[in-house]
Order: C-alpha cells, then sequence, then structure tokens
C-alpha cells in the first residue's frame, strides 16, 4: 500500500493513538518524578547544573506528566487545541528530563512521542478552546489513580533502597526523596485545583427555551436562514426543548431531558461547519453532568459524524420522501388516489393556504379538540407537535373548506431553501368528506411543487426495515417483531401501506448513544417525552354516547 493510500487509515487511528502516547508519557513522567534518580548520572549532572534548574526540572516534569494525562482527552475528542498542547509539552519535557538526572531515555521517549504526533495535525479538525474542553469525571478519577500509583511506587522504592555508608550518597538519597516528594503534592495540588475548577466552570444545564425567552428570537432567526436543515427542525419552535448554540450564534442543537438521559432531537441546525463542534459540545456536556446523551432521528447523511463520535447505531424505522418533480396523478397506479382526490374536489372541497399567522385559531382549535376526542392519547410534545395557537401560528396552514367551511387543516413546516417541506398538524372533524386525507395530500404536492419545494416529507414509519435474521442486532429482532405483531399498539404496518401508495424514496432512521445498552433506555424516554409522560401514553379517546 502507498502512502497516499496509508495515511486515511493513519487519520482516522490518529487521534486514539495520540491519546495512548500522552497517556504514557504522561504516566513515565509521574513515575519518573516520585522514583530515585541513577545516583551516578545525578552526581555527574551536579558538576554543570545548577541546583536550582534541577529543582525546577524535576518539579515542573511531573505537573508536565498530569497535563499528558489530560491533555489526552482532549486528543482523544480530537481538539485542534489539544493537538498544540501536546507537541509543546511532550518537547518541553523532553528538554527537562535531561536536567532532572540526565535521563537520556525518557527524552528518547518523549521526543519520539512527539514526532509520532506531529504529522497528524490534519487529524484535529475541531477548533474549540482548550478551556471548554468537559473533562469527564472518569477520566479525573484516572488520573487521580495514575498519580496515585506513581506515589506508591516511589514510596516502596525509596523505603526499600540500600545507600551506602558514604555520608554523601545518604545525603543525595534524602534530597531526592524530598524531591520526589514535593513533585507528587504539587502534581496531586493541580489536579485537586483542576477537579474543583471543573466543578464550578462546568456549565449549567440549558434551561428549556420558550416564546417568552429572549434566545426564542435566535431560534426563529437561525431556521429562516439555515442551510443544514430538515423539515423536523421547525420542532425547534414548540417551546419545549433546551438548545446549544454555536459561538458564531449562527447554528443551534436542540434537546430534552428527561431524568439521566438527554436527547438530541436530530443534527444541529444551522451552519454545515459547525455540526461537529455542536455534536461533540453535547456528548461532552452531557457527560460532564453524568447523563445518558443521546441522539434521535439521525439520517443516512449523519452516520460518518456518529462514527467519529464514537457512538452506537440503531436502526429505529424509515421516512418517506417523495421527489415533486416526478409526481403525478398519471397512470394506473394511481387510479385510486386520483378517483379519491376528484371525489372530493366534485363533493365541494376546496383547498388553500394561509400565511403564517392568519389562520382563525378558534375555528382549527374546533376541530382539533374534535379530532383529539377519537384518539388516543391527548396532545404530543418533543418529537411531535401540539395545537397550541402560539405555536401553530408560526407557520403556514393549508386549510381544506368544504361549503365554506373549514373541516381539516394541516400546519406546514418549510425551509428557509426549499429542498423540503413537511406537514406537521393534521386533523379534520366529522364533517369533512371521506377522502379529506388522500385530497390534502394531493393538493399540497402540487402546491409544493409550485412553490419550488424539492420534496414533500411523509415523516417516519417506526420500525420499518428492521431485520429479523439470525445474526441482526436484537433489538433489530424485537422491533421486527412489534412491528408484524404490534397492530394494537400503533397502525406500523398500515402507516407503511397508506405513505407506499405515494411512491416515496425510503430513508432508514437512526438514534446513537455511547453504548448500546443505553439505547433502550433512550428510547422509553423519548416515548415519555414525546406523549408528556405515562399518563399521556395511557389517555384513551371519548367513547362517543350510544
Amino acid at each position: 500500500m502507498s502512502a497516499p493510500e496509508f495515511r486515511p487509515a493513519a487519520l482516522a487511528m490518529a487521534p486514539t493513538l495520540s491519546a495512548i502516547l500522552a497517556v504514557s508519557a504522561g504516566v513515565m513522567l509521574l513515575t519518573s518524578g516520585a522514583t530515585p534518580s541513577e545516583p551516578t548520572r545525578f552526581a555527574l549532572l551536579l558538576a554543570f547544573a545548577p541546583d536550582l534548574l534541577i529543582e525546577i526540572s524535576h518539579f515542573v516534569s511531573s505537573i508536565l506528566g498530569l497535563v499528558l494525562l489530560l491533555l489526552a482527552f482532549g486528543l482523544r475528542s480530537r481538539l485542534d487545541g489539544a493537538w498544540w498542547a501536546a507537541v509543546i509539552t511532550l518537547a518541553a519535557a523532553a528538554v527537562l528530563a535531561i536536567f532532572k538526572g540526565l535521563n537520556w531515555e525518557e527524552t528518547a521517549l518523549l521526543t519520539l512521542c512527539c514526532l509520532l504526533i506531529l504529522p497528524f495535525h490534519e487529524a484535529f479538525p475541531r477548533k474549540a478552546a482548550l478551556f471548554r474542553m468537559e473533562i469527564t469525571p472518569g477520566w479525573l478519577l484516572s488520573a487521580a489513580a495514575a498519580l496515585g500509583g506513581a506515589a506508591f511506587c516511589g514510596w516502596w522504592i525509596f523505603t526499600h533502597t540500600e545507600y551506602a555508608d558514604k555520608s554523601w550518597m545518604r545525603l543525595m538519597g534524602d534530597q531526592d526523596a524530598a524531591r520526589a516528594l514535593r513533585s507528587s503534592v504539587a502534581a496531586g495540588i493541580v489536579l485537586l485545583a483542576i477537579g474543583v475548577w471543573r466543578l464550578i466552570a462546568t456549565p449549567a444545564m440549558p434551561p428549556v427555551v420558550d416564546d417568552t425567552d429572549p434566545e426564542f428570537d435566535r431560534v426563529r432567526a437561525i431556521l429562516a436562514k439555515a442551510e443544514d436543515a430538515e423539515p423536523g427542525s421547525n420542532l425547534a419552535l414548540l417551546g419545549d426543548k433546551r438548545f446549544l448554540f454555536s459561538a458564531s450564534g449562527e447554528s443551534f442543537l436542540m434537546f430534552g431531558v428527561r431524568r439521566r438521559s438527554w436527547i438530541a432531537l436530530g443534527p444541529p441546525v444551522g451552519r454545515r461547519d459547525e455540526r461537529m463542534e455542536l455534536f461533540w459540545r453535547f456528548r461532552e456536556l452531557a457527560d460532564a453532568h453524568a447523563a445518558r446523551a443521546g441522539f434521535y432521528a439521525l439520517g443516512p447523511d449523519d452516520l460518518p459524524d456518529t462514527i467519529d463520535l464514537g457512538l452506537a447505531i440503531q436502526k429505529t424505522g424509515e421516512s418517506a420522501a417523495v421527489p415533486l418533480a416526478a409526481f403525478s396523478l398519471v397512470g394506473r397506479r394511481r387510479e385510486v388516489l386520483r378517483r379519491n382526490w376528484r371525489k372530493a374536489g366534485e363533493g365541494g372541497a376546496a383547498f388553500e393556504v394561509l400565511p403564517a399567522g392568519e389562520a382563525p385559531m378558534e375555528e382549527l382549535k374546533t376541530i382539533s379538540d374534535a379530532w383529539l376526542g377519537h384518539h388516543a392519547g391527548g396532545e404530543k410534545g418533543f418529537s411531535m407537535g401540539g395545537f397550541d395557537p402560539r405555536y401553530v401560528a408560526e407557520f403556514p396552514v393549508a386549510l381544506v373548506r368544504s361549503e365554506g367551511k373549514i373541516v381539516a387543516f394541516a400546519t406546514l413546516w418549510t425551509t428557509a431553501h426549499k429542498s423540503a417541506f413537511s406537514m406537521d398538524l393534521m386533523r379534520y372533524s366529522d364533517e369533512a368528506p371521506k377522502n379529506v386525507m388522500d385530497y390534502l395530500f394531493v393538493e399540497l404536492l402540487q402546491w409544493g411543487r409550485d412553490e419550488g419545494y424539492l420534496a414533500f416529507e411523509f415523516g417516519m414509519a417506526p420500525l420499518a426495515g428492521l431485520e429479523d435474521r439470525p445474526l441482526a442486532p436484537i433489538m433489530s429482532r424485537v422491533g421486527r417483531l412489534l412491528y408484524e405483531r404490534g397492530e394494537e399498539i400503533y397502525n406500523f404496518q398500515g402507516v407503511r401501506r397508506y405513505k407506499d401508495k405515494y411512491d416515496p424514496v425510503w430513508q432508514p432512521r437512526y438514534i446513537a448513544a455511547p453504548q448500546k445498552w443505553a439505547i433502550p433506555f433512550l428510547l422509553a424516554d423519548i416515548g415519555l417525552l414525546s406523549s408528556g409522560g405515562v399518563s399521556g401514553l395511557t389517555k384513551r379517546p371519548k367513547r362517543p354516547a350510544t
């Protein structure tokens, strides 16, 4: 394999290998600082180096060892600042190793580590500042264990070292022990200070941002010009989300919190070049709060990023999108759909789209209440919209009238660059024509094409497309069983069949988490967030009077 072919693989492995090298070098420096110097070399060093330089080199080397242990966390997270700091720290420690006790082997190993890391700067693309690095409790505990192990090793060696009867040897041993003790104590104090700083400096959990918060206008502004956004990104305006904003203020990632689960809904929204920074910040912030981080409703384009994040991935279903340029009612496959649409129109149905904020809310609320009376679960949240006049007023509303009266409506999720649009709430009254859903969908597809949108997203078919094979993941096999046998819980196959008659392009949807075992817990918490808790799940529709 030639060097150009080998380089992509080397870049992919560089963050992990660099972290291992940093940890190894850090442990070596801590152990070296806590153990006796080689007497002959040290006596030679005393002949040409001042005592102050020796003391400073010994003292600083142990602190640099601790710094390398902590920088390993940043190297694993692909931080550009961690790469620069690691290179400088290794180079400085290599020089100090000479003045610490003529430890040329240490100098050689530290120089080798520095040279191995040096060519792979491009493997560390994250530009986040080092002071924003969320060092996790586990990483701090590991650093403390390494420091404690090095100190114990030094204590054991010093207590079992036999010095000669010459007084200068005993004096050298006593001074060496004092230097080792000072270095270990200094490193311990620095680690304690970093731990205290982390407790103070770790950002608090971002609050829920609703329409009364000034940040809500910031969310609207990002959605209005986002170059990277899906129709579902409009759920940010529901008023029940928490947000992480990028340093530029032009991107955000929205998430919900239930108990120990922090669940990001979809990928970051805004600028494409800020996606990974927000992904990493969310994962690190959740970890700093000892929470389970999850990323829900991800698409195929998000998989490379989740792999870079080191996440486990599970398919949760498939979403349907209809390319509008190719949609037509012509042909035998469209015969039923064409007949239903025509019958509704001949029966007096009329379609129109009102701009955001112009829909008659009282009439829509009456229809919504009647619709909820026939459906289980009540209003939704988090991953699904609910009827709230303030929220509905954020979007254009498609109406179906019959004999001048509104009998059905749908709120529309649009995108800034018109890559796609979708429908959020769709509700109709008992007076609506029999085939009002087909009529509304056909009219929406034609309206979207006329408005210049490229595709209409029909939303997700949960659990669709999961495999039930002997070697398939257990969650996929359980999901497939629910899809085939769980019609009493949810109309899984019916949803898929209904959307299929529009010949959509099906794309998989995923959930990602740091550990595979955390995914079932995250899915349960997503269900509870979306339904409003256990009480929302158990709500049943009102029975009509007999």
